[in-house]
């Protein structure tokens, strides 16, 4: 359910790549339970902006706070020990392991297990281990790819591959989803599944933010939208109100339309 406290907000981050802007003063904030879109051309700093947001890019000005947390300047290992998960466009997966064997190694590293081993004991480590699997397990079979559990990651079809990246993001354990084009490459059959997927997670509990071109998808599941071009937001609200936004549909909503007529 959606709550008026933020979980996340974004102040005024900016990101400069030498004398290039790819983001330019961008505010917005993200509802605890709710799916939240950003949506925008290509090159319109979506993804920058995640990078940013996830650590991965040093933001040149402004702030980003999950909770009560100053995330600005915190390493990505940091912003994911504070609850936030984000998945890449272009899955991140081990290819020559199974599904299986993905998740319960994210599973690990979400119940801070693994290289610690030998510090907190064998038993422990041991039990940690079977605990790690069978929530794998649990997770594959929650997203819908618990057939695939024991195929190589690396020969799944990309939609499946796409599946099995969110269910790594989800072995951590998130507060925050960072979903990067979770709909790309997909049928429509197979965007519907994925789009009551996300429905579902957030109805798990876990707040989702979404970067998606699928623009009919977005407004169809996203709580509120947030939209890019060029670097900057030039819209936020409700889909019915940037739908009807005119700024919108001259920078982004209108070249769709043209091009599917």
């Amino acid at each position: 359910m959606t709550t008026a406290t933020p979980i996340l907000s974004v102040s005024g981050l900016t990101k400069n790549f030498g004398g290039v802007r790819a983001v330019s003063d961008v505010s917005f904030q993200v509802g605890r339970g709710s799916i939240t879109g950003l949506i925008g051309p290509n090159g319109a700093g979506k993804t920058t902006t995640f990078n940013l947001i996830s650590g991965r890019f040093p933001a040149s000005a402004g702030s980003v706070r999950m909770n009560d947390h100053n995330l600005t300047g915190l390493r990505p290992d940091q912003i994911a020990g504070c609850g936030i998960a984000r998945t890449f466009q272009g899955t991140r997966i081990f290819p020559h392991l199974s599904s299986l064997e993905n998740v319960r190694i994210a599973a690990l590293a979400g119940a801070k297990v693994g290289f610690w081993a030998d510090w907190i004991g064998l038993r422990a480590a041991r039990e940690a281990e079977a605990q790690a699997e069978h929530r794998a397990d649990e997770i594959l079979q929650w997203i819908g790819l618990s057939a695939h559990a024991t195929e190589t990651a690396g020969a799944l079809a990309y939609a499946h591959q796409s599946l099995l990246g969110v269910a790594l993001a989800l072995a951590l354990r998130p507060k925050l989803l960072l979903l990067d084009e979770p709909f790309a490459g997909m049928n429509p059959g197979e965007t519907v599944q994925a789009a009551e997927m996300v429905r579902r997670i957030r109805d798990d509990g876990v707040t989702v933010v979404l970067v998606e071109h699928d623009v009919p998808a977005v407004m169809r599941i996203c709580d509120r939208i947030v939209v890019l071009d060029q670097g900057a937001k030039i819209a936020e609200g409700t889909p019915e109100e940037v739908r009807a936004n005119e700024r919108v549909i001259e920078a982004y909503l209108g070249a769709d339309t043209d091009a599917e007529s």
